[in-house]
């Protein structure tokens, strides 16, 4: 199982609509071969001292995948080159943790 965490950090105040552009390509994802989870999640508000917050621009995609090949092909598909064109200067900053 290869486990995905990327923390996506928008342009300042447009993280919103980075998020709303992210949505739509769910379904797409959902329906790759290899799936197993992915999902964006922002920090929970009065967690405490315990959490360090990514912040009111980032936001973290949780991702599973069956194996490396899965993977890659997720990141070659046509519907997330098209999201990487349409949300691109939305986004600041990535950084993109694959583990096992």
């Amino acid at each position: 199982m290869i486990h995905v965490a990327a923390i996506i950090t928008a342009r300042p105040g447009k993280r919103a609509e980075l998020l709303e552009t992210f949505e739509q390509v769910m379904p797409a994802v959902h329906r790759e071969k290899g799936c197993v989870e992915y999902h964006p999640v922002v920090d929970v508000d009065g967690a405490g001292s315990a959490q360090t917050e990514l912040g009111p621009d980032a936001y973290m995609v949780v991702e599973k995948w069956e194996s490396i090949e899965d993977l890659h092909a997720h990141s070659a598909s046509d519907h997330m080159v098209a999201f990487g064109k349409q949300a691109g200067h939305l986004v600041a900053d990535r950084k993109i943790y694959i583990l096992e």
